[in-house]
């Protein structure tokens, strides 16, 4: 079973977001994901998920009520096949985490995305466009599964 891990700057905004979009859409798909998120930062640790991210999760009749920010731990690095970051700066804050032989499970959310490889996931803490967010995780949710599915493949 393939195990994702989301990680953003609090886990509060992009990374929730993300894990229950990844959740709903890996359900629907039958691809038997096992999905979480985590944060670089300890700042918000504990909080629950920003009310602008838990508005969008409820629109798409997603629970987000089980979900607190946590930062992300060594073990993550061992436990989880992909490690996914919303931006460049949490990327390289995470390859600095990452044991030698778990850097090549870090990678960019966009980086699937046509034409937006080497873009990065506004933080709608600071840009307060959460549908911006939503709309760019929705457009890599599809790509993602696919990689994840050849992945399975090949194991």
């Amino acid at each position: 079973m393939t195990k994702v891990l989301f990680v953003c700057l609090g886990n509060i905004c992009r990374s929730p977001m993300a894990e229950g979009l990844m959740r709903q859409y890996s359900e629907e798909h039958q691809l038997g994901l096992i999905v979480d998120s985590a944060a670089t930062s300890r700042w918000e640790v504990g909080n629950p998920v920003y009310p602008g991210t838990k508005q969008i999760l409820q629109r798409e009749n997603i629970d987000s009520s089980h979900m607190f920010s946590r930062q992300i731990k060594p073990e993550d690095f061992e436990m989880f096949d992909w490690i996914i970051g919303m931006d460049h700066e949490n990327v390289e804050d995470l390859l600095a985490m990452a044991p030698k032989q778990a850097r090549h499970k870090v990678h960019l959310y966009l980086e699937g995305v046509p034409g937006k490889e080497n873009q990065k996931v506004p933080d709608p803490w600071y840009t307060g466009n959460f549908d911006q967010t939503y709309h760019l995780l929705q457009a890599g949710l599809p790509l993602w599964a696919e990689k994840f599915k050849m992945e399975t493949k090949t194991d």
